[in-house]
């Protein structure tokens, strides 16, 4: 795991500028070493990289690696589990290697097959390959967008690193706030790719390759993988029998590691199945973390020390106080890349395992994604009847009705309009039904009324939340697919990509943590879309098949319990000892402004919440006070 960083068409010393600048913002990414190639004729290529040494400590390992009969240099972010299978296949056709790295194993492949190398490639990652016969540069992204990669322009060159801090330390891209980017986030808590928080810097789409001549200019763009549609007409492809084998070769193959590895256990179904799988193909106890409380409330420690009982894992559990949280929160919201109100739960359990002495962990995120673990694969299909009525009723019509159910159930209302499930109604209805329509209303944090009075600019964009271009592209994703195969689709194109595999990636990486995820393995991602609905879903909520791999080792009734997120004392602590805080944040009128917010909605917002207005959640007020200090952190304005 490591930070990559790039210029093409610059001359000599301003790419070499430029690179120094990225890869000094990302000394968290590859605290080990770091390393810089250029090329020698001009307009040039700048390579750059951070290394967090994970397979072959040695120099032999370390990059930008050079191919020396060819030329080629490649730079690489992730992890190839499936080198060593690739390495064997590469020496049978006569290919040699000096270390035991797979980022060699990775620039062979490519040197071998060129770009169709990408298909065989079994991980996470983010990939820069110069190719001096093409003098093109190949950029490329994982399937499920486990890991990273921007890129914009500036002055006639291009520059890509994974992470926008890093861009945004060259020197070379304005700091200005994308208008689109805050729709997304003020809808979601998370700004929803291509675009990103700043104006101009994109990321590269997921399963997605990028040619770029030296000059910087894009010569050519390719989609190598997407994800897979469900079962043609109910009939099975696959068997459970086959989920189970391929889960069992993720694992084995996410547990290679020259460096300590450990587990993320919460206690859950997910990260329960992750850690029995590792149990069971390791040759020694597993280490397995637990992030405990001080409140009852939200401590759920005493689960995941059961679960490690039945495992016999070495299971560690490390508590966080309240005041441990305020001292250590400047340093996570300097983690945060991007802004989301999602990532400090994984920077405090990430900082732990770090400090524990690890340089590896495997989490189970995936497992509601692809197993109707959430809320929406009921709440959807159950107001989908109820939003097909606004089709046979005027827009006005329906409106009132939605204003009218909202007064009834809510009673008088608040001065911020409540964002309960009935405040939502009006926004429901407008959807008449669309799935795509109401997985953004579902996931939205506040109702469009109230983001009209929140946003100095207009949010009512008729997409929910999405640009067009972004609208489009998921309806083709989820068009003609049943329907909780759609809503699956949904959860991982956007919710996880979009969030969840940034933040764990941003917050990870903040304390030169490699955190990988078996469950996004994406052979065992075409497996589960393969199976029978009636195997794969039901019953809703309780992820069956998935306690069913592991019934072998753990008691299924281990499980049999509300199901709860791993989520920090959120509510609690921002209602006492960092009330102060957000307070003063929400109180600078003139940083509000900057962020493109209505000061005065903001101050409405954070009275609502203390008062304890219906629907006013803490994820509502975290959400603006992260946005504002990430923009006041990096001096960026709308």
């Amino acid at each position: 795991m490591c930070g990559i960083a790039g210029v093409l068409g610059a001359d000599a010393e301003r790419g070499r500028t430029l690179t120094a600048g990225m890869l000094t913002a990302m000394v968290h990414r590859g605290p080990d070493q770091d390393g810089f190639w250029q090329s020698g004729s001009a307009p040039g290529v700048s390579l750059g990289h951070r290394r967090l040494s994970i397979l072959d400590l040695s120099e032999a390992g370390r990059q930008p690696m050079i191919d020396g009969p060819s030329g080629a240099v490649i730079v690489f972010n992730g992890e190839c589990y499936n080198f060593l299978e690739l390495k064997s296949e590469l020496e049978q056709a006569g290919r040699r290697f000096v270390s035991t790295s797979d980022t060699e194993v990775v620039l062979a492949a490519f040197l071998e097959w060129g770009e169709a190398a990408l298909a065989r490639l079994r991980g996470m990652f983010a990939i820069a390959i110069w190719d001096p016969q093409s003098e093109t540069v190949l950029l490329a992204r994982d399937r499920l967008g486990i890991k990273p990669l921007y890129y914009a322009r500036s002055n006639g060159c291009l520059l890509f690193a994974s992470e926008v801090r890093a861009l945004l330390a060259s020197g070379a891209v304005d700091r200005q706030l994308d208008p689109a980017a805050i729709r997304s986030y003020l809808w979601h808590g998370f700004v929803s790719g291509p675009r990103s928080i700043v104006a101009g810097v994109h990321s590269l789409p997921a399963g997605t390759s990028l040619r770029i001549d030296r000059k910087g200019n894009e010569v050519s763009r390719s989609r190598f993988w997407t994800l897979p549609r469900a079962s043609v007409d109910g009939a099975a492809r696959s068997s459970i029998a086959d989920v189970r084998s391929e889960l069992e070769t993720a694992v084995d193959q996410h547990l290679r590691s020259d460096v300590p590895l450990g587990v993320f256990l919460s206690g859950g179904v997910d990260s329960s199945v992750v850690a029995a799988m590792a149990a069971r193909a390791s040759s020694k106890p597993v280490v397995t973390f637990n992030l405990r409380f001080d409140e009852r409330r939200y401590d759920e420690s005493g689960f995941a020390r059961a679960v490690a009982g039945q495992l016999g894992t070495e299971h560690r559990e490390v508590t966080l106080s309240e005041s441990a949280f305020d001292r250590q929160l400047d340093d996570a919201l300097e983690s945060i890349d991007q802004p989301t109100f999602d990532a400090i739960n994984t920077y405090f359990v990430s900082r732990a395992v770090r400090e524990a002495g690890l340089t590896v962990a495997l989490a189970g995120t995936g497992g509601d994604e692809l197993f109707g673990g959430y809320a929406s694969f009921v709440d959807i299909p159950r107001s989908r009847p109820i939003a097909r009525l606004s089709r046979v009723l005027p827009r006005r019509v329906a409106d009132a009705c939605a204003k009218l159910v909202t007064r009834m159930t809510m009673g008088r209302p608040d001065e911020v309009y409540p964002q309960t499930r009935w405040g939502k109604l009006a926004d429901v209805l407008a959807t008449r039904g669309d799935l795509l329509a109401l997985y953004q209303v579902s996931y939205g944090l506040f109702s469009r009324r109230f983001l009209e009075d929140l946003a100095l600019q207009p949010v009512d964009d008729g997409y929910f939340g999405l640009d067009p271009d972004e609208a489009r592209d998921l309806a083709a994703l989820i068009r003609g697919e049943p329907e909780l195969h759609a809503i699956s689709l949904l959860e991982l194109s956007s919710f996880l990509r979009e969030r969840l595999l940034r933040d764990t990636d941003a917050a990870s990486m903040a304390v030169s943590l490699e955190v990988r995820v078996p469950l996004l393995d994406h052979v065992f991602v075409e497996e589960v879309a393969a199976l029978p609905a009636e195997q794969r879903f039901h019953p809703l909520r309780r992820k069956a098949l998935l306690r069913e791999l592991i019934s072998d080792r753990i008691d299924p009734g281990t499980f049999d319990r509300p199901k709860a997120g791993f989520e920090l004392p959120f509510d609690l602590w921002c209602r006492q000892r960092l009330a102060g805080r957000l307070a003063a944040t929400f109180e600078d009128i003139n940083l509000a402004h900057r962020c493109g917010l209505d000061a005065e909605s903001v101050g409405r917002l954070w009275r609502a919440f203390q008062r304890g207005s219906p629907g006013i959640y803490w994820s509502r007020v975290w959400s603006l006070f992260v946005f504002m200090t990430w923009c006041r952190r990096h001096a960026a304005y709308a």
